[in-house]
């Protein structure tokens, strides 16, 4: 098990913009060869956009970009025809297949924190395609076929345990509070890239809020 600390991210975005970006993973001018992917993701960017602040229409190919609000609205516009407001709870999927155009701003009156995970399909090209599921329901999981990852949310009371999936890989993300794995004390924005575990339980030390991916490759 790797784990990695919110501190240790890359800063990146605009902030005379309003736009504060924390990267996970090898991104853009901050190169670093050896933290190119895990499994089938990408990246893990942590966004804090300030009202009104936002990213003007950009492209996006052989990506399939997934979405969830820590606080705020997010409003999202594409070149597919979709105009929609992202909430906390909500898990949005946009598969950029060979190619698609969006538009991500806070439109609103307070500010607007979100993660973004990019996840690499098997397969390139294709149609883009969009789903949104509104407030999904704890222990349900959310399944991105194309990339063969599934994303299990948990809320998890103090005390409380999850089983973290029996899978080739696992990529953990803790949203809020502190959850126990391994042995290690994970908190907001900490992460950890587990390989091949087996019989492995999350525990919540606080309640907390924790994004699992499993992971076939």
């Amino acid at each position: 098990m790797d784990v990695r600390r919110a501190g240790g991210r890359y800063r990146g975005g605009d902030p005379e913009a309003g736009i504060d970006t924390r990267h996970a993973f090898s991104f853009g001018p901050h190169y670093e060869p050896e933290n190119l992917r895990f499994g089938a993701v990408i990246a893990c960017n942590e966004e804090r956009l300030a009202p009104g602040a936002g990213f003007g229409e950009h492209p996006h190919s052989h990506t399939e970009i997934v979405t969830w609000v820590i606080e705020g609205e997010l409003t999202h516009r594409d070149s597919t025809g979709h105009e929609t407001l992202v909430r906390a709870g909500d898990v949005q999927h946009l598969s950029a297949a060979a190619g698609v155009r969006h538009v991500e701003r806070n439109d609103g009156p307070v500010p607007l924190a979100f993660l973004q995970m990019w996840l690499a399909p098997r397969e390139p090209g294709g149609e883009p395609s969009y789903d949104i599921v509104r407030g999904i329901a704890d222990s349900t999981p959310y399944a991105v076929p194309a990339a063969g990852a599934m994303l299990h949310v948990r809320r998890l009371a103090a005390g409380e345990r999850t089983a973290v999936p029996d899978a080739p890989h696992v990529y953990a993300h803790v949203v809020r509070g502190e959850v126990a794995l391994a042995g290690e004390t994970l908190g907001a924005g900490d992460s950890a890239r587990i390989t091949g575990p087996e019989d492995l339980e999350a525990v919540g030390r606080t309640p907390a809020e924790l994004l699992l991916w499993e992971m076939g490759r």
